[in-house]
């Protein structure tokens, strides 16, 4: 199944939503500390900066996968 990367970032993005409601309680109760929660919002965020570098330069990146398949061919 392919999902495209729009569908990838709405994802991304409903997580950390769903991040930042429940981290703070998390660190409320004990169950984690702030540092690890530090480290896993901006491991996602840069998911999201990864995601959003592919649709930005989607067009680009198609291009130049056809030159190379055209090339090689």
């Amino acid at each position: 199944m392919k999902v495209s990367l729009i569908g990838q970032i709405a994802e991304i993005d409903r997580e950390v939503a769903l991040r930042q409601r429940v981290y703070p309680e998390q660190i409320r109760k004990g169950k984690m500390r702030q540092a690890e929660a530090g480290l896993l919002m901006q491991r996602i965020q840069a998911v999201r900066a990864s995601l959003m570098f592919l649709k930005e330069h989607e067009s680009d990146i198609r291009r130049m996968i056809a030159d190379r398949r055209a090339t090689a061919s």
